[in-house]
């Protein structure tokens, strides 16, 4: 089984391409993705994360993601080589992104009262509607 969840912030914008055999949009990007735990004395360390999405996830990443977001992708790991120019072989490790949400709260996000969907056309969670409320007390809670 290949499955990845990563939850992180973009270091960049997603960049854009097509494909030359069938214009198809990839757009890739990286994540910031702090890691669990961190030594004491020690700040937290991040692990820099490459993610590439096609087609609609990657149009739908394109066209909403931006730096310095919070979002969440599900996808799986890829790694791939190539030779360059002078015969150098070059080896990568992407996550290939099947699914991408928001991760952000609405307070911390500038979607304002906007509903997103994501490229399967569900609503991309932080953007819930008007049947949640979002409260800052724990005093009333049932529990």
């Amino acid at each position: 089984m290949n499955k990845v969840i990563l939850m992180g912030r973009l270091t960049r914008d997603p960049e854009v391409r097509y494909t030359q055999t069938n214009n198809t949009l990839v757009a890739s990007f990286s994540l910031a993705v702090n890691r669990r735990f961190a030594r004491q004395g020690e700040e937290r360390q991040a692990d820099f994360i490459n993610v590439v999405a096609w087609s609609k996830t990657g149009e739908f990443c394109s066209k909403y993601f931006k730096k310095g977001q919070q979002v969440g992708v599900i996808g799986r790991l890829q790694t791939r080589n190539w030779d360059d120019d002078q015969g150098v072989k070059h080896y990568i490790t992407e996550v290939v992104a099947e699914e991408a949400y928001f991760a952000d709260s609405k307070r911390d996000g500038e979607a304002g009262n906007a509903t997103f969907e994501n490229s399967f056309g569900a609503t991309a969670p932080g953007n819930m509607g008007s049947d949640f409320e979002v409260t800052s007390s724990t005093d009333d809670l049932p529990f």
